[in-house]
């Protein structure tokens, strides 16, 4: 090869890489959701997979040469804070959005995106009502539904339980009266009584009066649907009034933050959440890359959180594109591989497939999977 050759393949190959270094993009991407206010854990999980997926991404060499830059957005699980949040992010240009984190503020929050082509992947809001009410083109999810988690928690009850008078209880928000409501079609269904169906306020302080009617009623297994706060004073307050009914919930009781609240009586609590990712061996090395950075890898929504981030990093390289259209065509056509397993879409940006799992929640808010 004459030398004239040599140096006209350096060049080419230098004005490549030179293009495309002059190409990459600084992409910002907002993680929205609950950094404050009374369920501000959940959001500390978000934000804990999705810095740490941004990191390595980014330490990597970024999304298609595309380097991250973060933008953190509170909307403390409030629907018009969320909405707020979500106008913000349009003005600011940001086309990529981790979150948001509750059922309630993710849902108006994500027409916004819809409407302005925005990409928005949940980690953790769970209501159907997210991707049933129309049809979505920027709006995914690295969870299941509730109509895929209701009927995990009713089969528990129904073939391993087998109560003989239930009482299905909700906090009137999306999340868990949604999900409350899939139970209880389940449980009657299978004709197990349900003698009280009923909404408590999120918030308050004393719940004396639903707890008279479970004694009154004689019920002997209670289904709360809605957050920790909420269930940590019922099974507090309900065992102090002498209810000796087992309780369970889904994945938004099942915080540390439960036990604190409800002390010893958090033992036995049943809740169904997702797989325990941290303890797949496959995942080892990334959770000692949360524990390099005193983040804890272990919770329902941190894994989650992590492949939202690494899926619109896998699009954007693949698509070879930033603008959000591509990158979520690109996600509706292709399967991801994270660590929370296989990731494939339908046409609503719902997980073809996803397992809840029941766990048996113990007073030093620890967990071990149900028999």
């Amino acid at each position: 090869m004459t030398l004239s050759r040599l140096t006209t393949i350096s060049l080419a190959a230098m004005l490549a890489t030179f293009g495309a270094a002059a190409n990459a993009e600084t992409v910002k991407i907002a993680i929205a959701g609950p950094m404050s206010g009374s369920v501000a854990q959940y959001g500390d999980m978000v934000k804990a997979g999705a810095l740490t997926a941004i990191e390595q991404i980014n330490a990597a060499g970024g999304a298609g040469g595309n380097k991250f830059e973060v933008v953190m957005m509170d909307d403390a699980c409030e629907p018009k804070q969320a909405v707020a949040v979500a106008n913000k992010i349009v003005s600011q240009n940001i086309k990529y959005v981790i979150g948001h984190v509750c059922s309630g503020s993710t849902i108006p929050a994500s027409d916004i995106y819809e409407n302005e082509g925005i990409v928005m992947v949940t980690p953790s809001a769970t209501a159907p009502q997210l991707t049933e009410t129309r049809k979505r083109k920027f709006i995914f999810r690295t969870i299941g539904r509730d109509d895929q988690q209701g009927p995990a928690a009713a089969q528990y009850i129904i073939g391993k339980i087998k109560p003989k008078k239930v009482a299905v209880l909700h906090d009137k928000q999306s999340y868990g009266q949604g999900i409350a409501s899939s139970v209880k079609k389940d449980l009657e269904a299978a004709k197990i009584p349900v003698a009280v169906f009923e909404g408590i306020n999120a918030g308050d302080s004393d719940y004396s009066a639903v707890i008279t009617k479970l004694k009154s009623q004689g019920v002997d297994f209670v289904y709360f649907g809605g957050y920790h706060p909420e269930m940590g004073l019922l099974l507090r307050q309900a065992r102090e009034q002498g209810v000796k009914a087992a309780f369970m919930g889904p994945e938004g009781v099942g915080n540390k933050d439960v036990t604190a609240i409800a002390g010893p009586s958090s033992e036995g609590m049943l809740v169904t959440l997702p797989a325990d990712f941290s303890a797949d061996p496959a995942n080892a090395g990334l959770v000692k890359a949360f524990a390099d950075k005193k983040r804890d890898a272990n919770g329902p929504f941190q894994m989650p959180s992590y492949a939202a981030v690494k899926i619109i990093g896998d699009a954007i390289a693949g698509a070879k594109s930033t603008d959000p259209a591509k990158v979520s065509a690109y996600m509706h056509k292709n399967a991801f591989t994270t660590p929370i397993g296989k990731v494939e879409y339908d046409d609503k940006g719902d997980l073809k497939s996803f397992k809840f799992v029941v766990y048996t929640w113990h007073k030093d808010a620890s967990k071990t999977a149900a028999n």
